[in-house]
């Protein structure tokens, strides 16, 4: 995205000297970090980039690498001082300590499920030949490291369920290695597929290969940094080696476009999504699989809607759209006529966002937020409304998948307060059977959850969800956690979580609002916290933290901030605008230098919600909330523990790195500003429980010290 070329030539190296900021009783010292002359002019105004050398690669920079050591020595330091965090750490683990199921999935006649034993490093694919019987291994993630790091990162079976095909992450990367295994006899093929990041692995009707995605090779050395360009689309047949793909569909014109491929599921069409950023807009090229030699046709041209196949009818294939239905449809293109003129609407827009549609039974099975509450409507193909599926109250629920041959599909529903359980659904009669339900050390009945509505600045009413032990006092004395993300499209739903669980149960309130830029309220909704309106969800976020105060749940000195990745952002941004609205701040894996996020990785296609640099408009809007370069010397910053790790291939650790370089810096308050670098850990997928676990509970001590709470 925008390009700034690095004016600082050579190393100078970093020496370890320390200065001391009277940061804490402790009398914490921080590392000197060193202040380059990098300066950048964008269309006219200075941007001074003093820690532009921070952006190095771990690996390769002498001088980052010490930084970073020298970080982690004062946190780890620190963090471990707190007499709570050991008996934290022990409740998390208690409680983390239970059986974790996904939902069946059926192939091949033979169901398939994930399960953790409850403290496995990694989840564990299973097979069973029967729902409820008997269940072996098929693939055990577990014995690939020893310390957990390589992780499970995709799946798909050929239709017959003889092969699994898998992908492999490593240290927390995004880069995935896909593998083929022979389900029955367990051997694994030798064929292996490299330089996937994000892709769909399709197999053909008669199981004997796959349509995949695969990105340039970076250069040597870059392979965390580089931009992840060239994504084509190739055909591998099992047993043969990776440099003898068929090359099926490229865009070498656009190298910074990306390309999946389906095949449909009776195996005729192989559709292709072409999409260049984040947004749900793309255009879509289908390639008839009966003709041999034939080339992929377009179908959908321009970026201007969403279109996520569901699934087809011979030659009529079935969308998701937000064509003029904002809040999304369900429309059918014939590809025998497949002018717009012709597009046939199957389930209409309704006041309720549809987030997903899946065709299994023959049925259609739409997914709802209605006021960000889970709505699950059954239509008919012809788009009659046949029944809804009922849940227990506030929470979410996914699944809902499978074929069109199948009687049966599953769902998981969970809560703040609600472990996840496992639902069979009979498509045919609608009744809904419970097959398991999450045994976690706590009672439910302990908790409350709720969720309110309030004002944000410019008057638009935003929800948010609550959760918190029953009998709670409005003193404004309750510790309390504001969680947010409120972004590209995603919308943020009350799913049960050990580590939320456990701050309740410290006597801490939960509160998640439903900001503006997410995906709650369809289209308009994400709009509205895009690009020169991001501020609008600052502003959001702002106003849950002073409903919060006003209404007595809590008060600055007791209320943390928390969000990752674009949430890491978030917390970024209002805490540089509003540092003394809060007692602490949880910035995780953070875009923290709005400028130049574009420079690394897939970080291009953001633009999509947060517009460019390259753009002066875009320039001054990101440029006035941009968190690295609005922190402030003199001011007093809250207490702050920035989280990140050194194999993020996703947001770059160099966002985080700055960010704390500088608040450490400009802090003129006795609060610590302290920076946790995790190793062989990247953005968040994959991470070893182990290494969840010793995260959460320094988070949670750290809060407990900051916010001077009792503790357990």
């Amino acid at each position: 995205m925008l390009i700034k070329k690095d004016l600082v030539t050579g190393v100078l190296g970093l020496s370890l000297a320390l200065f001391v900021f009277p940061v804490d009783a402790q009398n914490l010292t921080y590392p000197s970090a060193r202040r380059g002359s990098q300066i950048d002019y964008y269309h006219g105004v200075k941007v001074a980039d003093p820690y532009r050398w921070l952006e190095d690669d771990v690996r390769s920079s002498k001088e980052v690498a010490e930084w970073v050591a020298a970080e982690n020595r004062i946190t780890s330091k620190y963090l471990e001082a707190i007499p709570q965090r050991e008996k934290i750490l022990k409740r998390l683990t208690e409680l983390w300590n239970y059986e974790k199921y996904s939902s069946p999935m059926k192939e091949g006649g033979r169901y398939f499920f994930l399960k953790n034993d409850g403290l496995q490093n990694q989840d564990v694919l299973y097979v069973m030949d029967r729902l409820g019987g008997p269940a072996r291994v098929v693939i055990d993630p577990n014995t690939w490291s020893a310390e957990g790091t390589k992780a499970l990162a995709g799946l798909s079976f050929s239709d017959d369920g003889r092969y699994a095909a898998y992908g492999v992450a490593e240290a927390g990367s995004d880069w995935q290695t896909w593998r083929f295994l022979e389900i029955e006899s367990g051997k694994l093929l030798t064929d292996q597929l490299n330089w996937i990041k994000e892709t769909v692995v399709a197999w053909t009707k008669d199981g004997k290969g796959v349509f995949y995605s695969r990105l340039e090779q970076p250069p040597p050395g870059a392979e965390f940094h580089a931009k992840n360009l060239n994504s084509r689309i190739f055909y591998h047949r099992l047993g043969t080696p990776q440099a003898d793909d068929v090359l099926v569909y490229a865009l070498p014109e656009h190298p910074e476009w990306t390309l999946f491929g389906r095949v449909t599921e009776d195996g005729r069409y192989l559709v292709i999504t072409i999409a260049k950023g984040t947004d749900e807009k793309y255009r879509i090229a289908v390639k008839d699989l009966a003709e041999p030699y034939g080339m992929p046709v377009d179908l959908i041209t321009e970026f201007k809607n969403d279109y996520t196949l569901v699934g087809n009818d011979g030659p009529v294939l079935y969308f998701r759209t937000d064509l003029d239905a904002p809040r999304r449809r369900v429309i059918a293109i014939d590809l025998r006529q497949p002018e717009p003129k012709n597009y046939q609407e199957i389930i209409p827009q309704a006041e309720a966002t549809l987030l997903d549609v899946s065709l299994v039974g023959n049925l259609f099975i739409a997914s709802y937020l209605n006021d960000v509450k889970p709505q699950v409507k059954l239509f008919t193909t012809e788009g009659k409304f046949v029944r809804e599926v009922e849940f227990p109250g506030i929470g979410s629920v996914s699944g809902f998948h499978g074929k069109r041959t199948d009687v049966e599909t599953f769902y998981t529903f969970s809560s703040f307060a609600t472990p996840p359980s496992i639902y069979q659904y009979d498509l045919i009669t609608g009744k809904t059977t419970l097959l398991r339900r999450a045994a976690v050390k706590f009672n439910p009945d302990d908790y409350e959850v709720k969720q309110v509505f309030y004002r944000s600045k410019d008057g638009t009413r935003v929800p948010m969800f609550l959760a918190y032990k029953k009998g709670l006092v409005l003193g404004g004395a309750n510790p309390t956690l504001l969680y947010g993300y409120g972004g590209f499209n995603i919308p943020m739903l009350p799913r049960f979580s050990v580590s939320i669980l456990t701050w309740m149960e410290l006597g801490g309130v939960f509160a998640m609002p439903n900001l503006r830029g997410g995906g709650e309220y369809g289209e308009a909704w994400h709009r509205a916290g895009t690009r020169l309106r991001k501020q609008n969800v600052f502003d959001d976020f702002i106003a849950a933290a002073e409903w919060l105060i006003d209404n007595k749940y809590t008060s600055p000195q007791k209320l943390a901030i928390q969000g990752g990745s674009n949430g890491g952002l978030l917390v970024g941004a209002v805490m540089v605008q509003r540092p003394e609205l809060f007692g602490a701040c949880l910035p995780a894996v953070g875009v923290m230098d709005m400028l130049r996020f574009h420079l690394y990785t897939e970080g291009r296609q953001w633009i999509d919600d947060y517009g460019s640099a390259d753009n002066p408009e875009e320039f001054r809007a990101l440029y006035a909330y941009s968190p690295y370069q609005n922190i402030k010397e003199g001011v007093s910053y809250p207490a702050t523990l920035v989280t990140t790790a050194d194999t993020d291939d996703r947001v770059v650790p160099g966002h985080s790195f700055k960010f704390a370089a500088a608040l450490q810096r400009a802090q003129a308050g006795p609060a610590p500003i302290l920076i946790r670098i995790e190793t062989r850990a990247g953005h968040g997928a994959g991470k070893p429980t182990a290494k969840r676990l010793e995260e959460v509970a320094d988070l949670w001590a750290f809060l407990i010290k900051n916010l001077k709470m009792a503790g357990p």
